[in-house]
């Protein structure tokens, strides 16, 4: 080898590599998913995320505080209600003194103004089926009712000082119809994160978890089929016609080749979600001692960086934005 043909050349020294590294990772880039449980007064770690928690109205505020000042780009928030509280329609999700709304106005009051809140636009928690949206007299999920909860929900979530809604139902029409919506109500700031192509994944179970879910059966009918690549981009113009203002590819690491789609097309912001099951296994890996867990979780969120998302959901958001400081 002659030394017209080196390019280790500028792998030699850590100084060479981050000259000339193509992606980069910062904590703005991050934005930390967050649970808020009625009825607790401590955190309750879930079990199949080992040190991820369900937040009590008081701790989610000081970890909301410990993210903002690690300099995450912004929170997500999910509400785990009561059982005793769900119901067919998911009625909580759009009381204004259901959990996820006391949750949100708590978050805006605590740490408004320095990070983006975010909240989760999606009936599954709320209702005693586990759907994400209004069953028919099928037993399907009423596409059109689901929209007018969906409206309610997002109503309800702006008047909390929510900066963004996220939109996970994968309903068709439902960005167009919250946009509608707050519009009407003059919520016309309020900004939609889009779920746009959103999957029918096997990595979600520690989520379900996480949220109390009551789901019995599947969600295949709405969430799209992981064997579907094309469809994302018919999901993604969509949304975009309709005006949303970020789009969501979810799951992240299974489908990096579909966030990489999107990116390309995309004329508006990118998230990427890294789900509860990424996050189980690198764990659990890294407990085993199989896996270095500081550098899997930085090489994990660096790839989804590199395949085109603009915001990393991750609940290592707070962590990896301590280290990357």
């Amino acid at each position: 080898m002659t030394g017209l043909d080196r390019p280790r050349r500028l792998r030699r020294t850590p100084a060479l590599r981050r000259l000339v590294a193509e992606t980069t990772l910062e904590p703005r880039h991050l934005v930390l998913p967050m649970f808020v449980a009625d009825g607790l007064d401590e955190p309750r770690e879930i079990s199949s995320m080992p040190g991820v928690h369900q937040h009590s109205m008081d701790s989610l505020r000081k970890a909301a505080v410990e993210a903002v000042a690690a300099g995450v780009g912004g929170l997500m928030l999910f509400g785990v209600p009561r059982p005793e509280d769900k119901d067919a329609s998911g009625s909580q999700a759009s009381d204004p003194n259901g959990i996820l709304n006391r949750g949100l106005r708590a978050l805006v009051q605590e740490v408004g103004g320095s990070t983006v809140v975010m909240a989760d636009t999606c009936l599954d928690e709320f209702t005693d089926h586990g759907h994400c949206g209004v069953l028919g007299s099928e037993g399907g999920v009423d596409n059109d009712a689901t929209l007018h909860r969906y409206i309610d929900m997002a109503i309800a979530q702006a008047e909390t000082g929510a900066d963004l809604l996220g939109t996970s139902g994968m309903m068709d029409g439902q960005v167009a119809a919250i946009r509608a919506g707050l519009d009407a109500r003059g919520h016309i700031d309020t900004g939609i994160l889009a779920y746009a192509a959103k999957y029918a994944s096997a990595f979600y179970g520690p989520f379900r978890e996480a949220v109390g879910s009551s789901l019995q059966g599947d969600r295949r009918t709405y969430q799209q089929d992981p064997a579907n690549r094309r469809e994302a981009i018919r999901e993604l113009d969509l949304d975009l016609a309709e005006g949303a203002d970020i789009v969501m590819v979810k799951p992240a690491m299974s489908y990096l080749d579909i966030l990489r789609d999107v990116a390309d097309r995309s004329t508006v912001p990118v998230a990427a979600y890294q789900i509860s099951g990424e996050y189980a296994m690198i764990t659990a890996a890294a407990q085993n001692g199989w896996i270095d867990r500081r550098g899997a979780v930085l090489e994990s969120l660096t790839g989804i960086r590199r395949a085109g998302a603009d915001i990393v959901l991750t609940y290592w958001a707070t962590e990896a934005a301590h280290w990357l400081s």
